[in-house]
């Protein structure tokens, strides 16, 4: 059955920023004034970023978030629904080889899924497995690579799975699903696709524990079309695709990516009819190293000056989601014939 033209697009605010400082006044300002940007352009919600703590504790998180959505209440934004991108950290690793560790990660994690309630997100997605962009060395201090990077990382699954799966149980007592986001091997050491995610459910009965799945990470990091596409079907009949991300593998513009819309949008759309999350990560200092960003940043009207012959951020907004939609289009007609 098609199902593309059901489809709300949601713009992520890594365009802008990875942290939304809720407790600045002035930068609360910034934050509405780009949702009412981008809403005029026909995006109907937004994936914000919940950063982790620079330091000591998270306990006063909660309530610093839930007065910006009170903000974006009274801004009269109270219609315009958030999902929340959350990532584990080294400090907070679900994988940890020790308890004590595993236990702090799962209540970080909690943490976040309170977070995404008060925000009234209903997904919580990212790689919360792994710790993003941290990979593993020998006791001497070697890279781990390969076939001992296998075996590192399904050591470290079993660890992570009883802690994911409470997780998940706590997430549906809130209302809050969980999407684990499989990063390419550039950016994490695993998991890299939808295959290695769909093994670590194997192992958690929750059902709000589910697959955030990645344009950009598929085409990085994929086994291929059809495994893709056989992955995406079985996750698919557990019903345990949570999110949908589209980027491209650049993580830039949309208008003119290497992105293979009909054989990632496809077997998708047969089994998911949620929100599409259009995601570029602009060119900001904190993406430059992950990310390993060459391209130059789209300046951001009312932060940055004018930059000629340099697209802003708003008019790439603007070219992604009609970029979007044509291929949409393209695929529901061709799925519904003459």
């Amino acid at each position: 059955m098609d199902r593309s033209a059901s489809h709300e697009l949601y713009f992520s605010f890594f365009m802008f920023t990875a942290d939304l400082r809720p407790d600045d006044v002035d930068y609360r300002k910034t934050i509405i004034r780009h949702i009412r940007e981008l809403t005029a352009l026909g995006y109907a919600g937004f994936d914000v970023p919940i950063a982790p703590p620079a330091a000591g504790g998270f306990s006063g998180d909660l309530e610093r978030y839930a007065r910006l959505r009170d903000a974006l209440d009274e801004a009269g934004l109270e219609a315009v629904p958030l999902s929340t991108n959350v990532g584990a950290t080294r400090r907070f690793d679900p994988t940890s080889e020790y308890a004590e560790q595993r236990q702090a990660a799962l209540a970080y994690l909690k943490s976040r899924v309170d977070i995404t309630a008060a925000l009234r997100g209903p997904i919580m997605a990212g790689p919360i497995i792994f710790p993003y962009n941290v990979f593993p060395l020998t006791d001497s201090g070697e890279p781990i690579w390969s076939d001992a990077l296998q075996d590192w990382a399904a050591q470290r699954r079993d660890f992570a799975q009883p802690v994911l799966n409470e997780l998940g149980e706590y997430a549906g007592e809130r209302g809050v699903s969980l999407a684990i986001e499989p990063v390419d091997h550039w950016e994490q050491p695993a998991p890299n696709h939808v295959g290695e995610v769909l093994a670590f459910l194997e192992g958690v009965e929750s059902p709000r524990l589910g697959v955030c799945i990645d344009s950009a990470h598929v085409m990085l990091g994929g086994d291929g079309p059809a495994a893709f596409a056989d992955h995406v079907a079985q996750v698919g009949e557990l019903g345990r695709i949570h999110s949908v991300h589209i980027s491209p593998p650049d993580r830039g513009a949309f208008h003119d990516s290497w992105i293979p819309w009909q054989q990632f949008l496809e077997p998708v759309l047969a089994h998911y009819d949620g929100p599409l999350l259009v995601e570029t990560f602009n060119a900001v200092p904190v993406f430059h190293s992950p990310l390993r960003l060459s391209r130059r940043k789209f300046w951001i009207p009312g932060e940055d000056p004018a930059v000629a012959d340099v697209l802003d951020a708003y008019t790439v907004a603007a070219k992604a989601i009609a970029t979007v939609r044509d291929h949409l289009s393209s695929i529901t007609s061709a799925a519904t014939g003459p």
